[in-house]
């Protein structure tokens, strides 16, 4: 890992990573978080005992590694204010704002910089996110290494080759915690009108779906075997599933996810300007 990572911005995301970080062995002392507000940062940096700075190109000066971490909307006014540092010290750059892309951030902080993207999503608040990640041409390889390390601090991390493909994994995975918390309420709605208790119905579902999921992680099955399996030939399973296939789920999902992707494409051009 790097000598110092500094991020610039201390919300949710980022309080997540540092703490994922300090757990995997990291030493605070080597972390610090920014925020023009130290009310803010004051309950991070007594719950981690990592620095605080409220002057971002002060705390980019002494890193190694800069992950950007506050909200796309004020993403070009954070970044041109700590241009220049940013140039003098060339860390590698890690962005976490979903939306913008490599090239219009590079721009912002004076170009030529290593810059990764990560799209992650909020499971990796929990420390179970998967997140997806693409670099510039001027990223190493040692530096690719760096962002994965940090990124599996909360979970998964894969890699794209092609930059649009973030929308993809938007799709996937940055958006998709959702769709299963759709899930959960359409199941818990059914079984509370099959007269189970609601919160019964609700911790079941989730249980299930925390077990399914975990099944599929340690399995060298595929998904459609898997599903196979707890499918008796004339039972109630086979039943169910064959209702969900005639009702389309997985054309429904298909457009779902298609129309995410097309939604992540819109907001990247609307917040670069490009639109």
């Amino acid at each position: 890992m790097a000598n110092h990572i500094t991020f610039i911005g201390a919300g949710n995301m980022a309080s997540a990573i540092i703490g994922g970080l300090i757990d995997s062995g990291v030493s605070p002392s080597t972390i610090t978080a920014t925020s023009p507000d130290d009310a803010m940062l004051a309950p991070v940096r007594e719950r981690l005992g990592i620095h605080t700075h409220t002057d971002n190109s002060a705390a980019v000066a002494q890193a190694d590694v800069v992950v950007l971490a506050v909200k796309p909307q004020i993403m070009r006014e954070v970044c041109e204010a700590m241009r220049d540092s940013v140039q003098r010290q060339k860390p590698l750059i890690i962005s976490i704002a979903a939306g913008l892309d490599a090239d219009t951030i590079d721009a912002w902080l004076g170009g030529g910089n290593a810059l990764v993207r990560c799209m992650p999503n909020t499971p990796s608040l929990v420390g179970m996110g998967a997140s997806g990640l693409f670099a510039n041409a001027h990223v190493s390889a040692e530096q690719r290494d760096v962002a994965t390390e940090l990124m599996e601090a909360v979970g998964l991390v894969e890699w794209v080759d092609d930059e649009k493909l973030l929308e993809a994994v938007t799709a996937v995975s940055g958006s998709a915690p959702a769709y299963f918390f759709l899930m959960f309420e359409a199941m818990e709605e059914a079984g509370a009108k099959l007269g189970l208790p609601a919160e019964t119905a609700r911790r079941l579902a989730i249980q299930t779906a925390l077990g399914a999921a975990t099944m599929a992680k340690q399995s060298d099955k595929d998904p459609a075997t898997l599903k196979q399996n707890v499918m008796s030939p004339g039972g109630t399973t086979e039943r169910a599933i064959a209702h969900l296939e005639a009702a389309n789920l997985r054309t429904t999902m298909e457009e779902a996810m298609q129309v995410c992707a097309k939604r992540a494409q819109e907001m990247a051009q609307e917040l670069s300007g490009t639109s």
